[in-house]
């Protein structure tokens, strides 16, 4: 997988780990919820530390649950519902461990259109269609990952308004996807419109 861009947490090792491990940056694509970007996308990095410096699909998908609970539970807790959150990210893992060997590259990397990329996505637990197709943006935008069809896939996210993490590359451009979405919210529009 290419290094991606993405620049949103204010720690560089954090930002490195989700730039350059497809688990990583699916996690913090599935922990993005009810909680401020910079955190989702922090934990996966806390994650990998608090299992021995170890984040593997394969590990986590067969972690003892009381372990992978005390992991995300533990101060401070990875996500604002770290229980069902851990659950959440063990399953994507037994998915990922099933479905690809292992390996989350896998998912994007041996798709032939941003269409399949979508349906892949949509079908792991913790992706609905939206986060999926947000998801696509930031293979595409951050990544460089960009088959056939992927702005269809992607949707409104495809475009160059800063609506979504797919259009965070530095301080600057989370400032300004933080403002669109405050603006949005007080027209009583979402990040689609």
């Amino acid at each position: 997988m290419t290094t991606g861009t993405l620049a949103i947490t204010g720690i560089a090792e954090a930002d490195d780990l989700v730039n350059t491990d497809p688990l990583a940056l699916l996690l913090g694509m599935m922990l993005d919820q009810q909680i401020p970007m910079e955190r989702a996308f922090t934990s996966p990095w806390q994650l990998k530390d608090r299992l021995g410096n170890r984040l593997d699909a394969e590990l986590i998908a067969t972690l003892p649950e009381d372990k992978l609970m005390a992991a995300f539970k533990e101060k401070p807790a990875l996500h604002r519902f770290p229980g069902s959150m851990a659950t959440r990210a063990q399953t994507l893992c037994q998915h990922i461990v099933e479905n690809y060997d292992g390996d989350a590259a896998t998912l994007w990397e041996t798709a032939e259109s941003g269409e399949e990329i979508h349906k892949r996505l949509v079908a792991l637990p913790g992706f609905g269609k939206e986060k999926s197709m947000i998801f696509t943006a930031v293979l595409a935008k951050r990544f460089g990952i960009k088959p056939e069809g992927w702005e269809k896939a992607a949707g409104p996210f495809a475009d160059n308004t800063p609506r979504s993490v797919a259009d965070i590359y530095d301080a600057a451009s989370l400032a300004e996807v933080r403002a669109w979405k405050k603006a949005q919210k007080a027209k009583g529009k979402t990040k689609q419109d």
